[in-house]
């Protein structure tokens, strides 16, 4: 079993935040979500396993130091889903391939995708859900059978999916390549099947709405907040509500948050009054938003 983990967009519905890190570098539970997505992969013993690069590429790289198994594809222009595992292919064995999108959370069982994926002999297997909020993809009985069209029933595609390398194969190298176009003709002659993922927890981090509600999410079965042992909290801060604060963060005195993702070596200046904040550390995009109210959260 090997893996390509895809972490090299931009994340431009994330903007400010990406300006300052890749999306797949947020951290989530004040850990980057690349590397949770690489310890699951690993949980399977995927090898060798490739995770690719453009925007904030140094970023990438160093956070792979830890997992010096791992290849690094660093790529000068955006090439696109397809034309990432295209260049991918010749650092592959020739076996399917699991790929995972880099900016996700998930707890879907990867295992079972990929022997769904052998046990049906697919070119591509899909893991799918029932997520109305994303359900664009058309199947019929175990096929799927069309990308964005009304279809008699619809599901989510959840990021996670094997395909064979022949498949790759048939993406121009060197080029930006989008796979849908490919998945779209290779769907039509019924090639395209599906491993249905319902109930395994799945959440895109597309949006900072989205990023604070996962954090709701999983604060709501913990204790409410989660402070690094390296963060400082100043005198008489108060922290309510749930949220983060990451390593080397630092909450000055009489400051008051509610709800809030504080990153790694951010800093809130004493007496600030934050509710609903990524707070980064850096003023002119934690304030992008609307200023930090006077009152209480």
């Amino acid at each position: 079993m090997q893996a390509v983990i895809l972490a090299a967009g931009y994340g431009t519905r994330l903007r400010p935040y990406t300006d300052l890190r890749p999306k797949p570098l947020f951290p989530v539970l004040n850990q980057p979500l690349l590397h949770r997505l690489l310890g699951q992969a690993r949980a399977c013993d995927c090898a060798p396993m490739v995770v690719n690069c453009h925007h904030l590429a140094d970023q990438v790289e160093a956070a792979l130091a830890p997992w010096p198994e791992t290849l690094l594809q660093r790529e000068p222009v955006i090439l696109g889903t397809g034309g990432s595992l295209r260049l991918a292919l010749d650092r592959l064995d020739n076996d399917p391939l699991l790929v995972m999108n880099g900016d996700l959370y998930h707890e879907i069982d990867l295992e079972q995708v990929y022997h769904r994926h052998l046990l049906s002999k697919n070119d591509v297997t899909l893991a799918l859900h029932d997520h109305p909020r994303f359900n664009t993809v058309g199947i019929e009985g175990d096929r799927v059978r069309s990308f964005g069209a009304e279809a008699t029933e619809l599901l989510a595609f959840t990021g996670i999916q094997v395909v064979d390398p022949e498949v790759i194969e048939r993406i121009p190298p060197n080029r930006f390549h989008h796979i849908i176009d490919l998945y779209r003709e290779l769907a039509l002659s019924g090639r395209i099947g599906f491993c249905r993922v319902d109930g395994a927890r799945w959440r895109d981090i597309g949006t900072p709405a989205d990023y604070l509600d996962l954090h709701r999410e999983l604060l709501a079965e913990q204790t409410g907040w989660l402070i690094d042992p390296s963060a400082r909290i100043g005198n008489n801060a108060v922290l309510e509500g749930w949220g983060c604060v990451g390593a080397g963060a630092v909450i000055g005195q009489g400051a008051c948050l509610r709800d809030a993702v504080v990153w790694d070596g951010a800093e809130v200046v004493a007496g600030s009054v934050l509710a609903g904040r990524i707070v980064t550390g850096r003023p002119e995009i934690d304030g992008a938003f609307g200023p930090a109210s006077k009152g209480r959260p």
